[in-house]
């Protein structure tokens, strides 16, 4: 009966920590998996870079330079710091709320002096020529127009360390930055089934995303895209880790043991 105990505590001793370890194939970033055509280091890897069409809700940041006085004037609007062009703001704070111009539901955009212009469904490039082409209605002198989006705004949450809304000043950012910005995933992150939520013009559409594949590099997903939603879903061992649920485990263990042992002695 005593060795009869000693394998019941052996064998849930194992079962618990079996069940609560994470492989390390589990945990790191960028492997070359099975049935996937190996990507060598150092070799040149080429990616999928769509190009951004604006929608609803979109912030974009547009300079106008004439040699026009009255338009120059129009459009004259302090900017943020341009020290901070490439920092992470948390917090859902973004620097070109008062700044920038939203693209309102209608898929506008409303300038001084030029009135709304309709930019949804088109690219930055598209935007720019159509503002060039309205204002050359107003002056015949030469016209400088940037049109940027008002940086990459994006959620994070689930298994990572710091969750939460980001603004990066930037024209883009590959979903490891984005990542790095949260602090990392959690240990007990599912890696090979992240969840992005992905804004397009005539909805929200869903993809999984497996970061520990090489291949994510040549995905459509690599970089991310404003109003991205990331989420992060825990893996089953997170419950044999969670410490009520290691307590729960250890008393039921416990218990189990005690009245083993009860029914030891009663039968001696």
């Amino acid at each position: 009966m005593p060795k009869f105990i000693s394998r019941i505590i052996a064998f849930f001793s194992i079962l618990y920590f079996t069940g609560s370890c994470i492989s390390n194939s589990s945990l790191v970033y960028l492997q070359n998996l099975e049935n996937n055509k190996e990507l060598t280091d150092d070799q040149l890897i080429t990616y999928e870079t769509p190009e951004y069409k604006l929608q609803y809700n979109d912030i974009v940041s547009i300079d106008i330079k004439t040699t026009v006085d009255f338009i120059n004037a129009a459009f004259q609007i302090e900017r943020p710091n341009q020290m901070n062009g490439g920092m992470a703001i948390q917090g859902g704070g973004d620097v070109y709320y008062m700044t920038g111009y939203t693209v309102d539901k209608e898929g506008n955009i409303e300038l001084p002096l030029l009135g709304k212009i309709s930019v949804a469904g088109t690219s930055l490039d598209e935007t720019k020529n159509k503002i060039q082409e309205s204002l050359k209605k107003l002056v015949n002198e030469d016209i400088f127009v940037r049109v940027k989006l008002g940086g990459i705004r994006y959620s994070i949450f689930g298994e990572v360390n710091r969750p939460g809304k980001f603004t990066i000043l930037q024209d883009r950012i590959t979903i490891f930055e984005a990542l790095s910005n949260a602090g990392d995933f959690t240990t007990f992150a599912k890696r090979n089934e992240v969840i992005i939520l992905r804004q397009y013009p005539n909805g929200t559409k869903i993809h999984r995303v497996n970061l520990l594949d090489r291949s994510i590099i040549q995905t459509p997903y690599y970089f991310i895209q404003t109003n991205d939603q990331i989420y992060a879903e825990p893996l089953k061992q997170r419950e044999f880790a969670r410490t009520e649920n290691a307590s729960q485990n250890i008393l039921l263990v416990s218990s189990v043991l005690t009245t083993l042992l009860l029914i030891f002695n009663f039968l001696k």
